[in-house]
């Protein structure tokens, strides 16, 4: 492992510059056109056989080397319609066309220009040092985590056939904990996520005439209201769930009764029964609501996404924990925490039947960190992903997350 990772601190000022690049043109969900050239060039480069185009913007990179397991280690490329409020100079000012045809900002504020870069890093060395592994790595710059759907459209447009199943998968992801320091958890690691799309139905007419109307504001206002009562009324305190309403679209102009509001309602859970709870009293509260305001017409929910809570095989859990406390040292690999947020990767190592191993790396200056824990301010102080405030350091960050990668496929490799 030491010869493989000894290239890595003269390649760092490559790598800090093709992160700043890639945090100043991030791209949205399916549409990672650029992102995906670069991670196809810099894998041919490198000496694996490329595919692009899997899964709609996915890139697949092969390497053979001899006898031996299949790798799958997995970054997610795209970026978020979010204003990046860093103050970086390195700062997204990019915009782009959404699928609803509005020009929005985008932003990496989820960190996938941190994991391309990681994995870029990683599958170097990796090729470099092939000499000390045999087996077959297979690389996957995977589209759409954030829209939902990504790993999946990977999946149909036949991953496993074309390029061979894995015999484990790895992942890993950027948070708000402290720079330098890995967080692995067995068992259940991040929440299921279901996401909908809700129209709901009015007559409009002119405010001064409320009363020869049926205001959908009112309406979805209700529902919002309600909806917010699923976790405190039906979930039971043992249990978790959480119910956000993300947006809430209605109107033109300050004097007219619209005809319809648009809401999209995003549930997280843990539970199989909890979640199958949780999301037939959305669509019963949805529909309820709509029938007490007299709308009319029934409302309709489109389903936007929807994938299972991402769960790490345990033993392939432990054995990576334990390398990696080997090579970073016991004190900077902690337990991870549960997760209320969702990840698709998960769906690799289901659709593959193969253990998979996902795990967090810290990307917020220690110091920062450990300010706000000792003032019990962490919520307020440290970013987290998704926020426009959210940006890892570079370092220790970018050296860490090369050195977790490399680590947990040399230890499977021959």
């Amino acid at each position: 492992m030491t010869s493989v990772l000894d290239g890595l601190e003269a390649l760092l000022p490559e790598y800090e510059s093709l992160y700043v690049d890639l945090h100043r043109n991030p791209e949205l969900s399916f549409a990672e056109h650029r992102t995906a050239g670069i991670a196809a060039r810099a894998l041919r480069d490198a000496g694996f056989e490329v595919t692009t185009g899997v899964g709609r913007t996915g890139v697949v990179g092969l390497l053979r080397n001899g006898t031996g397991p299949t790798v799958l280690l997995r970054a997610d490329m795209d970026a978020l319609p979010v204003r990046e409020r860093t103050g970086l100079d390195y700062a997204s000012a990019a915009t782009a066309t959404n699928d609803e045809g509005d020009v929005v900002p985008v932003t990496h504020a989820c960190g996938h220009d941190m994991h391309v870069t990681w994995m870029l890093g990683a599958a170097r060395l990796l090729a470099a040092g092939r000499s000390e592994w045999s087996g077959t790595l297979q690389v996957v710059l995977q589209p759409g985590e954030e829209a939902g759907g990504g790993a999946e459209g990977m999946i149909e447009d036949g991953l496993f056939e074309r390029f061979g199943c894995p015999d484990i998968a790895f992942g890993q992801h950027v948070g708000p904990m402290s720079a330098g320091e890995v967080f692995t958890r067995p068992g259940l690691v991040m929440a299921a996520t279901d996401a909908f799309r809700v129209r709901m139905f009015g007559r409009g007419g002119h405010g001064s005439r409320p009363e020869a109307t049926t205001d959908p504001v009112v309406l979805a206002s209700s529902t919002v209201l309600r909806l917010q009562t699923i976790v405190s009324r039906e979930v039971a305190p043992t249990e978790s769930a959480v119910v956000t309403v993300g947006s809430l679209q209605a109107g033109t102009t300050h004097n007219v009764i619209p005809s319809e509001a648009e809401l999209t309602v995003n549930i997280r859970s843990f539970d199989p029964e909890v979640r199958e709870r949780v999301v037939a009293a959305t669509h019963r509260i949805v529909h309820a609501e709509a029938q007490a305001a007299g709308a009319p017409k029934p409302p309709e929910i489109t389903p936007i996404t929807s994938f299972p809570s991402n769960v790490n095989d345990e033993s392939a859990t432990e054995r990576v924990s334990e390398r990696f406390r080997a090579h970073f040292g016991p004190d900077r690999v902690r337990s991870g925490p549960l997760v209320a947020g969702s990840e698709d990767f998960g769906t690799f190592g289901t659709a593959a039947e193969a253990p998979a191993v996902f795990w967090f790396v810290g990307g917020m200056d220690p110091e920062r960190v450990a300010a706000a824990r000792a003032a019990d301010t962490v919520d307020r102080d440290i970013p987290s992903n998704h926020s426009p405030l959210f940006a890892p350091v570079l370092y220790p960050t970018l050296r860490t997350g090369v050195e977790t990668l490399v680590t947990a496929a040399l230890g499977e490799l021959w």
